[in-house]
């Protein structure tokens, strides 16, 4: 239980880090500032193949969104853990 609500906790307060201070200190992904050296162009808006891009949700407040996609994510390993745990269990 202890490890269920500090993960929750993370996720809400992930928003500081993500959002609120990234933007306060102008912070940009280090591979995204390399190819700007480099004069590549930026087409993962182009090539976008998932409705969670920069981890926000469209049409949601990109802090509530951060938040929300946090708890998608956890989910979606939480439900690849149980499935391979029953797979070896069968075995």
């Amino acid at each position: 239980m202890k490890t269920i609500i500090v993960i929750i906790a993370l996720v809400i307060i992930s928003p500081l880090f993500g959002v609120v201070l990234a933007d306060m200190v102008g912070y940009h992904e280090p591979l995204d500032v390399a190819a700007e050296e480099l004069g590549l162009n930026d087409t993962s808006e182009e090539v976008n193949w998932t409705p969670f891009f920069d981890y926000s949700i469209p049409g949601l407040d990109p802090v509530i969104g951060y938040i929300l996609s946090g708890f998608i994510g956890i989910g979606v390993i939480i439900a690849i853990g149980f499935i391979l745990r029953k797979v070896v269990e069968r075995r």
